[in-house]
């Protein structure tokens, strides 16, 4: 299988700094890469990670202020000028469709027909495409301009349990047979379902949850997922900064994963206003609220995907 993992290419919040980059992550997915708000430098952020151009098959932007847009032009520029041929999806909210046309046609550039545009709008849209192995939904956020977030979901899948086939007597081209039309003719003449012989496996989950206050579009994000990556911009000291401006804070962060029964944590988005040895105080105080695995990044980390929960067999019949 193909890699599934978190590419950071920046971590920083408004201000870059001389140890974070503006925004920008690469989450790879089985030969697919979503490329989620692209800050100014990313394309050289990028180099520095070993991802080319061609890596790039969406481009997804949560909201048009420049720490999660500034890197568009050269990012586009790029896949134009590699020659990239596959399609690339271009997410962004509808509400700033003006912006992302000045973004894309920055300069001038022999342009290139690949990219497709997908605008969203209202409280969920959701974006089922055929070549993907995956959904993906845009859910409005809560910050002071149209902001949305993304959930990357995996449809669910089938083990099979060899004890199970072996007591109904299902082997050989009958097991492909089960799986393909959901039930077969066991030898005995007796009838065989997939659900008797089978597990369901869950599919792999991950949410990008960037500017935003606490919401009801957090919530449903980050719902069971295996990886949510979120903003957690303040300290808990600064909350009525985070509330003004709309933001989070490192606590908030954490209580989101917890009652969302999130798996693995991601912090990033930090303010310039904290210094270095202040680090340790996010993840602290994310932990004081979550108990599972938290990483707070840094610019070129990569993060694995957990391994995938396990298949829950169904009741024997």
């Amino acid at each position: 299988m193909s890699a599934r993992d978190l590419i950071v290419l920046g971590s920083a919040s408004a201000v870059p700094t001389k140890a974070r980059n503006h925004n920008g992550y690469l989450l790879r997915w089985d030969g697919q890469g979503l490329l989620f708000d692209p800050g100014e430098g990313t394309q050289r952020q990028m180099a520095h990670a070993g991802v080319a151009a061609n890596d790039v098959t969406w481009i997804c932007v949560t909201h048009f202020h420049g720490d999660h847009c500034l890197g568009v032009p050269g990012i586009v520029q790029r896949i134009a000028r590699d020659g990239v041929e596959h399609p690339v999806n271009a997410v962004f909210p509808a509400s700033g469709a003006e912006y992302w046309q000045r973004l894309r046609y920055a300069s001038a550039f022999h342009d290139t027909e690949v990219v497709r545009e997908w605008p969203v709008s209202g409280e969920r849209t959701a974006l089922d495409l055929e070549d993907a192995p995956f959904s993906l939904v845009a859910r409005r956020l809560s910050h002071p301009v149209e902001a949305y977030g993304y959930r990357v979901e995996e449809p669910d899948g089938v083990t099979m349990l060899p004890e199970r086939l072996a007591e109904r007597g299902v082997r050989g081209p009958l097991v492909r047979e089960l799986q393909e039309r959901g039930r077969v003719t066991a030898p005995d003449g007796t009838t065989v379902a997939l659900e008797e012989c089978s597990a369901r496996r869950p599919g792999q989950k991950v949410a990008f949850v960037m500017d935003t206050r606490r919401c009801d579009g957090v919530r449903d994000l980050a719902s069971g997922v295996d990886m949510l990556v979120i903003e957690s911009t303040f300290l808990n000291e600064d909350s009525p900064l985070a509330a003004r401006f709309g933001h989070l804070t490192a606590g908030q962060a954490g209580r989101v994963a917890a009652d969302a029964g999130v798996r693995h944590l991601v912090l990033t988005h930090f303010s310039e206003r904290y210094r270095a040895e202040d680090e340790h105080r996010f993840e602290d105080e994310a932990a004081a609220e979550f108990g599972g695995a938290i990483s707070l990044v840094h610019d070129l980390d990569r993060i694995p995907l957990p391994p995938r929960r396990a298949a829950k067999p169904r009741p024997p019949q």
